[in-house]
């Protein structure tokens, strides 16, 4: 399910985490080739992308679950 992202925090590795409207956080890491996110070095780029909507894996894993 598609969530806006309202804020930012690192966890303990210095890895930035989205945090999103639903209250779930999801990593958002710059790791090219494999995840191109330049976006997130930076914090006019992280403030840039407020607003913007990611895929909440564990809304989805909920919405599955429910009868």
């Amino acid at each position: 399910m598609k969530r806006r992202i309202v804020g930012y925090r690192q966890d303990e590795e210095r890895h930035w985490v989205a945090l999103l409207e639903c209250g779930h956080g999801q990593h958002v890491r710059h790791d090219p080739p494999w995840i191109n996110r330049p976006w997130v070095t930076t914090q006019a780029g992280r403030l840039s992308k407020l607003g913007e909507s990611l895929e909440c894996v564990l809304c989805e894993q909920q919405a599955a679950q429910a009868p």
